[in-house]
C-alpha cells in the first residue's frame, strides 16, 4: 500500500516520481470505496453530458468473438475531456456456452492523466460496471418513462440486475411497484438484500409468469443472462411501457415494433445488438442517442402512449468518470499496490 501523494497547485497528485510504477487497485480495493447511488447517478450523468458537448471522445468498442461463441472479448479506449483523463478498458467473457456458475469475466480500466502524462491506476473494473450500467437505466427511465410511471419489473438476478431496482428508485422515487423476475434463489436472495440495503421498508414481488408481469409494468430493465427462459414480446407490453435492454430477457420484435427507439450509442447497438436483428439480420435506425437527450439536444419521450425501446450499452467514457472518481477515493484513503510495471 501507498499513502496519499502530495498535491500540485492544480490538484492533481503530484505523481513525478511514478513515471515508471502503475497503482493497482484489486478487487477488494475498489469493494471497499464508498459512494451513494446518487453519486454514481451524478457522474454518469455528467459524463454523458461532456460526451455530447464534444468535449469527450468515445469511439466504437473493438470486438472479438470465435465461431462457437464460446468467448467474447470487447476493448474500450476513449478520453474524458473534463477530467483530462485517457483510459483503456477490457473485457473478456468465456464459458458463455456454460451455465451461469462456469462462466468466468475479466475486465480492467486502466487511466492515465492527460495533463501530466502519467499514469493514474489500474483497476478491476467489475464494481464499475456493476453501479455504471444500472445507473444508465435509471436515467433513461427518468428521462423516456411514461408522466406518473409506478412500477417497474426487472428481468435476471445477475451483476446488472441486483442493483437496477435500487438504481430505479433513486430517479424514480414514486415507483409503488416493484418486481422482479429470476430462476437463481442465490441471486433474487441478493436482490431483496440489496434493495433492503439503499431503500429499508421496501419489498420487491418476485414473479413467475414474466409475460403477466410485463404487461402491468411502466419500466422493463431486461438484465437477464443468454440463457434465459424469459421472452418478452412487443404485444406483452402495456401502452406507453419503456423497455431497457441490458442483457437478455425481451425479443427483438420490442425493438422493430417501438414507437420510439433510444440507444446510448447507434454505433455500438450495432456492433453488440446483433442478436435483436429482423429475419433479415437489420436493426431499425435509432430515434435519439441518450447524450443528446441529457445535454436537451432531444426528447425521450413524446407522448404518454408511445412504446419506447432503449439500448443500454456501456459508453466508456462513463467507466473512466466513475473509475477516475474511485481512483480520487482510493488515493485518498492510500489503497492499492504501487507496481514497477516500467523498470
Amino acid at each position: 500500500m501507498t499513502g496519499t501523494p502530495a498535491r500540485t497547485d492544480d490538484n492533481r497528485p503530484d505523481t513525478s516520481a511514478h513515471a515508471t510504477t502503475l497503482r493497482i487497485l484489486g478487487t477488494s480495493d475498489v469493494a471497499g470505496l464508498d459512494i451513494s447511488l446518487a453519486e454514481v447517478v451524478d457522474v454518469v450523468e455528467r459524463a454523458y453530458r461532456t460526451l455530447a458537448d464534444g468535449k469527450s471522445a468515445n469511439p466504437r468498442k473493438l470486438t472479438v468473438k470465435p465461431d462457437d461463441g464460446h468467448s467474447v472479448s470487447y476493448a474500450m479506449l476513449g478520453r474524458d475531456g473534463v477530467r483530462e483523463v485517457v483510459a483503456i478498458k477490457t473485457s473478456y467473457k468465456h464459458g458463455l456456452d456454460r451455465g451461469r456458475d462456469e462462466q468466468r469475466y475479466y475486465t480492467t480500466l486502466t487511466l492515465y492523466d492527460d495533463v501530466t502524462g502519467l499514469p493514474v491506476a489500474m483497476m478491476d473494473c467489475g464494481r464499475i460496471g456493476s453501479l455504471r450500467t444500472p445507473a444508465v437505466s435509471a436515467l433513461l427511465a427518468r428521462e423516456s418513462a411514461a408522466p406518473g410511471s409506478r412500477s417497474a419489473l426487472v428481468i435476471g438476478t445477475g451483476t446488472q440486475g441486483r442493483l437496477a431496482l435500487p438504481f430505479l428508485l433513486t430517479t424514480l422515487p414514486d415507483l409503488d411497484r416493484l418486481m422482479v423476475h429470476g430462476t437463481h434463489p442465490d441471486g433474487l436472495a441478493a436482490v431483496r438484500a440489496q434493495l433492503e440495503h439503499f431503500f429499508p421498508g421496501r419489498e420487491v414481488e418476485v414473479v413467475d409468469d414474466v409475460r403477466a408481469a410485463a404487461a402491468d409494468a411502466d419500466v422493463v430493465v431486461a438484465a437477464a443472462g443468454q440463457h434465459t427462459p424469459a421472452a418478452i414480446e412487443a404485444a406483452d407490453l402495456k401502452t406507453g411501457a419503456l423497455s431497457i435492454l441490458v442483457g437478455h430477457g425481451i425479443t427483438p420484435s420490442t425493438l422493430h415494433e417501438a414507437d420510439r427507439v433510444i440507444a446510448t450509442s447507434e454505433a455500438q447497438m450495432r456492433v453488440t445488438g446483433t442478436d435483436m436483428a429482423d429475419a433479415d439480420g437489420d436493426l431499425p435506425p435509432v430515434d435519439a442517442e441518450f447524450p443528446e437527450i441529457v445535454a436537451g439536444r432531444a426528447v425521450g419521450r413524446r407522448s404518454a402512449d408511445e412504446r419506447i425501446f432503449a439500448y443500454n450499452s456501456g459508453l466508456v467514457v462513463t467507466d473512466i468518470a466513475l473509475g477516475h472518481r474511485f481512483a480520487q477515493l482510493a488515493v485518498e484513503q492510500g489503497l492499492g499496490t504501487r507496481v514497477p510495471l516500467w523498470q
